[in-house]
Protein backbone atom coordinates (compact mmCIF):
# COMPACT_ATOMS: atom_id res chain seq x y z
CA UNK A 1 0.00 0.00 0.00
CA UNK A 2 1.12 3.07 -1.10
CA UNK A 3 1.67 6.02 1.62
CA UNK A 4 -0.38 9.13 1.02
CA UNK A 5 2.03 11.36 -0.36
CA UNK A 6 2.21 15.06 1.67
CA UNK A 7 0.90 18.02 -1.01
CA UNK A 8 3.97 21.02 -1.06
CA UNK A 9 2.83 24.49 -0.01
CA UNK A 10 3.52 27.40 -2.19
CA UNK A 11 6.73 28.73 -0.52
CA UNK A 12 8.16 24.79 -0.08
CA UNK A 13 7.22 24.97 -3.86
CA UNK A 14 8.96 28.11 -4.45
CA UNK A 15 11.82 27.50 -2.66
CA UNK A 16 12.59 24.89 -5.27
CA UNK A 17 13.11 27.42 -8.12
CA UNK A 18 16.62 27.58 -8.02
CA UNK A 19 17.17 24.29 -8.56
CA UNK A 20 14.41 24.05 -11.56
CA UNK A 21 16.11 26.86 -13.07
CA UNK A 22 19.50 25.29 -13.92
CA UNK A 23 18.44 22.02 -15.72
CA UNK A 24 20.23 21.99 -18.40
CA UNK A 25 19.40 24.12 -21.09
CA UNK A 26 20.57 22.34 -24.60
CA UNK A 27 20.55 18.47 -24.18
CA UNK A 28 19.72 15.95 -21.10
CA UNK A 29 18.15 12.21 -21.38
CA UNK A 30 14.80 11.42 -21.72
CA UNK A 31 13.48 10.12 -18.04
CA UNK A 32 10.57 8.79 -18.86
CA UNK A 33 7.53 8.18 -21.58
CA UNK A 34 4.10 7.85 -20.20
CA UNK A 35 1.39 6.71 -22.66
CA UNK A 36 -2.35 7.20 -21.88
CA UNK A 37 -4.41 4.25 -23.35
CA UNK A 38 -7.67 5.30 -22.01
CA UNK A 39 -9.14 8.49 -19.65
CA UNK A 40 -7.05 8.36 -16.29
CA UNK A 41 -5.38 5.31 -17.46
CA UNK A 42 -1.56 5.59 -17.66
CA UNK A 43 1.48 3.03 -19.06
CA UNK A 44 4.91 3.73 -18.48
CA UNK A 45 7.03 2.50 -21.61
CA UNK A 46 9.90 1.28 -22.34
CA UNK A 47 10.35 2.05 -26.03
CA UNK A 48 7.84 3.92 -27.92
CA UNK A 49 6.84 5.34 -31.50
CA UNK A 50 6.78 8.87 -32.37
CA UNK A 51 4.39 9.83 -35.27
CA UNK A 52 3.52 12.61 -37.18
CA UNK A 53 0.12 11.49 -37.60
CA UNK A 54 -0.83 9.97 -34.17
CA UNK A 55 1.72 11.18 -32.03
CA UNK A 56 2.89 8.94 -29.30
CA UNK A 57 2.06 5.52 -30.76
CA UNK A 58 -0.65 4.01 -27.97
CA UNK A 59 -1.51 7.18 -26.50
CA UNK A 60 -5.38 8.38 -26.97
CA UNK A 61 -4.39 12.22 -27.93
CA UNK A 62 -5.89 11.82 -31.01
CA UNK A 63 -9.51 10.23 -29.55
CA UNK A 64 -9.43 14.10 -27.27
CA UNK A 65 -11.30 16.63 -27.47
CA UNK A 66 -10.30 20.01 -27.48
CA UNK A 67 -11.88 23.23 -27.04
CA UNK A 68 -8.72 25.25 -28.57
CA UNK A 69 -9.02 23.62 -32.39
CA UNK A 70 -11.50 24.57 -34.64
CA UNK A 71 -13.57 21.48 -35.12
CA UNK A 72 -13.61 20.40 -31.51
CA UNK A 73 -11.25 17.34 -32.59
CA UNK A 74 -7.80 16.86 -30.95
CA UNK A 75 -5.58 19.68 -31.53
CA UNK A 76 -2.65 19.20 -33.81
CA UNK A 77 -0.37 21.62 -32.47
CA UNK A 78 -1.14 19.25 -28.88
CA UNK A 79 0.15 16.01 -30.03
CA UNK A 80 3.26 15.91 -27.20
CA UNK A 81 3.68 17.51 -23.52
CA UNK A 82 6.80 17.48 -22.19
CA UNK A 83 7.82 18.17 -18.50
CA UNK A 84 10.99 19.40 -17.02
CA UNK A 85 11.22 15.60 -14.87
CA UNK A 86 12.90 18.27 -11.78
CA UNK A 87 9.40 20.25 -11.60
CA UNK A 88 7.37 16.76 -12.09
CA UNK A 89 9.73 15.20 -9.30
CA UNK A 90 8.96 18.47 -7.26
CA UNK A 91 5.09 18.24 -7.39
CA UNK A 92 4.52 14.47 -7.39
CA UNK A 93 7.29 13.73 -4.60
CA UNK A 94 7.92 10.34 -6.04
CA UNK A 95 9.08 9.44 -9.34
CA UNK A 96 6.26 6.66 -9.49
CA UNK A 97 3.42 9.76 -9.38
CA UNK A 98 4.65 11.70 -12.47
CA UNK A 99 2.39 10.12 -15.06
CA UNK A 100 -0.39 11.32 -12.80
CA UNK A 101 0.19 14.78 -14.52
CA UNK A 102 -1.05 13.66 -18.05
CA UNK A 103 2.21 14.50 -19.50
CA UNK A 104 3.75 11.89 -22.17
CA UNK A 105 7.63 12.87 -22.40
CA UNK A 106 9.74 13.58 -19.00
CA UNK A 107 13.16 15.12 -19.08
CA UNK A 108 15.47 17.69 -17.23
CA UNK A 109 15.80 19.97 -19.27
CA UNK A 110 15.00 24.23 -19.43
CA UNK A 111 11.52 24.84 -20.92
CA UNK A 112 11.20 28.05 -20.12
CA UNK A 113 9.74 30.65 -22.48
CA UNK A 114 13.14 31.74 -23.29
CA UNK A 115 14.84 28.47 -23.65
CA UNK A 116 11.84 26.56 -25.76
CA UNK A 117 9.73 29.34 -27.53
CA UNK A 118 7.35 28.31 -29.99
CA UNK A 119 9.26 27.10 -33.57
CA UNK A 120 11.91 25.38 -31.24
CA UNK A 121 12.86 21.87 -32.72
CA UNK A 122 14.06 19.01 -30.14
CA UNK A 123 15.05 15.63 -31.42
CA UNK A 124 14.40 13.09 -28.79
CA UNK A 125 15.72 9.70 -29.96
CA UNK A 126 15.60 9.35 -33.58
CA UNK A 127 12.08 11.79 -33.63
CA UNK A 128 11.94 15.51 -33.93
CA UNK A 129 9.50 17.58 -32.15
CA UNK A 130 8.79 21.28 -32.86
CA UNK A 131 7.29 22.88 -29.59
CA UNK A 132 4.31 24.90 -30.49
CA UNK A 133 2.46 28.14 -29.43
CA UNK A 134 -0.07 26.32 -28.08
CA UNK A 135 -0.08 26.78 -23.73
CA UNK A 136 0.42 23.68 -21.58
CA UNK A 137 -1.97 24.55 -18.57
CA UNK A 138 -2.82 23.25 -15.13
CA UNK A 139 -6.33 21.76 -14.46
CA UNK A 140 -8.51 20.76 -11.46
CA UNK A 141 -7.19 17.46 -11.95
CA UNK A 142 -3.80 18.39 -11.58
CA UNK A 143 -4.89 20.31 -8.43
CA UNK A 144 -6.34 17.08 -7.15
CA UNK A 145 -3.56 15.05 -7.80
CA UNK A 146 -0.52 17.49 -6.19
CA UNK A 147 -2.54 20.36 -4.31
CA UNK A 148 -4.44 23.59 -5.04
CA UNK A 149 -0.98 25.42 -4.40
CA UNK A 150 0.79 23.30 -7.36
CA UNK A 151 -1.52 24.47 -9.72
CA UNK A 152 -0.95 27.60 -8.33
CA UNK A 153 2.46 27.45 -8.70
CA UNK A 154 2.73 26.05 -11.89
CA UNK A 155 0.02 29.22 -12.86
CA UNK A 156 1.93 32.24 -11.37
CA UNK A 157 3.73 34.50 -13.72
CA UNK A 158 7.22 32.82 -13.08
CA UNK A 159 5.45 29.23 -13.91
CA UNK A 160 4.12 30.71 -16.87
CA UNK A 161 7.79 32.07 -18.03
CA UNK A 162 9.32 29.50 -16.74
CA UNK A 163 6.65 27.04 -18.41
CA UNK A 164 6.86 24.70 -15.00
CA UNK A 165 3.33 22.92 -16.74
CA UNK A 166 5.43 22.07 -19.60
CA UNK A 167 5.24 22.66 -23.18
CA UNK A 168 3.36 21.37 -26.32
CA UNK A 169 4.80 20.23 -29.32
CA UNK A 170 3.77 18.05 -32.51
CA UNK A 171 5.76 15.73 -34.23
CA UNK A 172 7.84 16.68 -37.65
CA UNK A 173 9.79 13.62 -37.91
CA UNK A 174 8.99 9.90 -36.63
CA UNK A 175 11.44 8.14 -34.86
CA UNK A 176 11.70 5.48 -31.38
CA UNK A 177 12.72 6.78 -28.36
CA UNK A 178 13.66 5.12 -25.16
CA UNK A 179 14.23 6.30 -21.53
CA UNK A 180 18.33 7.55 -21.29
CA UNK A 181 17.72 8.39 -25.30
CA UNK A 182 18.97 11.61 -25.76
CA UNK A 183 16.80 15.16 -26.24
CA UNK A 184 18.63 17.69 -27.51
CA UNK A 185 17.71 21.20 -28.43
CA UNK A 186 18.54 22.16 -32.06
Amino acid sequence: MQAEVKHLNTAELEANLDNIRSSPKNETVLDMIVSRPEEDGREIMTLADLDIEVGLVGDTWQNRPSSRSGDGKAHPDMQITIMNSRVANLVAQDKERWPLSGDQLFADIDLSAENMPPGTRISVGSAILVATDQPHTGCKKFAARFGADALKFISSPVGKELQLRGINCKVVQNGEIKPGDSVKKL
